[in-house]
């Protein structure tokens, strides 16, 4: 792999975990008091966990850490089979984070 292709990886990671904590963000201040998000990175994924006042925690959904593809979660271990939106499209992104409601129902398949 030549350099230009390793700084282009690592700006595309960059660039993921920086969208996927904006959108965090935009969760956190559209869901109910005592309700916040904050990603947990693994191997493959950035999860991000929807914790509630009460401590109960959840994974919301799970973005590609190299890919930056959104996907609905099946359980806390697995993403839900096919992607939802990838944080590399402008369009899709902005949509994302204007539409993004705290419960999730925009990850459903449209």
């Amino acid at each position: 792999m030549t350099t230009l292709q390793t700084q282009a990886k690592e700006n595309i990671a960059q660039s993921v975990l920086k969208n996927t904590l904006i959108l965090c963000e935009a969760l956190s201040h559209k869901a109910p008091d005592g309700y916040k998000y904050y990603p947990e990175t693994g191997k493959k994924y950035h999860k991000i966990i929807m914790e509630t006042e009460s401590g109960s925690r959840s994974v919301h959904c799970f973005i590609d850490k190299n890919t930056g593809e959104v996907y609905k979660s099946a359980s806390w271990k697995a993403p839900a089979k096919g992607v939802r939106f990838d944080l590399r499209i402008i369009e899709q992104r902005e949509w994302l984070l204007q539409n993004a409601d705290w419960a999730g129902g925009y990850l459903y398949n449209r």
